[in-house]
């Protein structure tokens, strides 16, 4: 019993844990925490763990009918979603690294609602993983896989000064500006996924 249960949290856990992809978005944190304060910085992460666990949490007992009552699909999601990063990796290109830390230092920023709890750490694959996963092993594995990943998440990212203090202050601007032009790309990537899929629906829906 105690071995199925386990099975079951399993099979929860670890598309959820691949989808968020804690490990593969933390060095845009990195990249966007490196010049300011330690109050700061964990500021911006009870924001994006808080920001992630409530937008989760309403798709999980609630994303279907809000994307019925809406007429939006996960397609229409994804897209929204990649042209939102797309353009704050222009923004965070553009915009010169030490007024950015400004803003985040004074409050003023909202990295860690927007991107960073939503769309990077619970984007559309995410919270598509939440809703299969809820219909397929019930909302209670779901909800406890869903709290673990967002813990190691917490974590992951409270620890983000080991790997900070091997870089430089010129590595650091370095690693900024190529984690954005990843950004981009990964931004890119969604709208991509987004326009196949509506391409591959579109014959079923014309039938």
């Amino acid at each position: 019993m105690v071995m199925q249960t386990f099975d079951l949290f399993l099979a929860v856990f670890i598309p959820l844990f691949v989808a968020i992809d804690v490990f593969g978005i933390l060095p845009i944190f990195i990249s966007w925490s490196d010049n300011i304060s330690v109050s700061a910085r964990k500021r911006i992460i009870t924001e994006a763990t808080l920001t992630a666990l409530g937008i989760s949490v309403i798709f999980l007992f609630a994303g279907t009918l809000i994307f019925n009552f809406l007429g939006i699909t996960e397609s229409d999601f994804r897209i929204a979603g990649g042209l939102l990063l797309l353009v704050l990796a222009i923004k965070d290109l553009a915009l010169p690294q030490p007024e950015a830390s400004r803003s985040i230092e004074s409050g003023e920023s909202t990295i860690g609602i927007v991107p960073l709890g939503i769309p990077l750490i619970m984007g559309p694959a995410a919270l598509t993983t939440v809703l299969i996963s809820s219909k397929s092993h019930g909302n209670l594995y779901t909800l406890i896989a869903l709290l673990v990943n967002l813990a190691i998440v917490w974590w992951v990212f409270q620890k983000s000064d080991w790997f900070l203090k091997f870089l430089s202050k010129s590595g650091s601007k370095a690693v900024a500006k190529v984690m954005a032009l990843f950004l981009a790309a990964i931004a890119i990537m969604m709208i991509r996924v987004g326009v196949q899929q509506i391409l591959t629906q579109m014959p079923s829906l014309g039938s």
